[in-house]
């Protein structure tokens, strides 16, 4: 699969735009992520100097990424307002994703097993008195 990774709140703590302190197992999870065949690309909103050094970073812990803020290696960065951020890849870790970033240990399994992440807190429930889709 190909993976895009967020930085600044998923491999980092936020303290953008210093970078912030490692989040525990996050680069060695992307390291075996690596290892089991994925794709990584760095998807972050840091651009020049400043996606330079999170690129450095990762780089000084041993990771490496297919791409950065692009889908290819071979695409051209123009600049911010020429080229879209948009990037492809099967799965986004990031730690704005709906309901937070889980823990990288449950991120893995997620990944390797190929079953999706259900939160105690969306988990479906008896409950047939619920309204609106079950949440409330």
């Amino acid at each position: 699969m190909i993976i895009a990774v967020d930085f600044d709140g998923t491999i980092v703590t936020h303290d953008y735009p210093r970078i912030g302190k490692p989040i525990p197992f996050a680069i060695d999870t992307l390291k075996k992520l690596q290892a089991d065949g994925h794709q990584l690309i760095l998807w972050s909103v840091r651009e020049g100097e400043l996606l330079q050094e999170a690129v450095d970073y990762c780089q000084q812990k041993g990771l490496e990424f297919y791409a950065v803020n692009a889908s290819f290696p071979e695409e051209r960065q123009l600049s911010t307002a020429d080229t879209p951020r948009k990037i492809i890849a099967d799965i986004y870790i990031d730690d704005r994703n709906l309901g937070g970033l889980p823990d990288w240990g449950v991120i893995y399994q997620m990944i390797s097993s190929g079953n999706p992440f259900v939160s105690p807190k969306t988990a479906p429930t008896d409950d047939k008195n619920k309204g609106f889709f079950g949440l409330f």
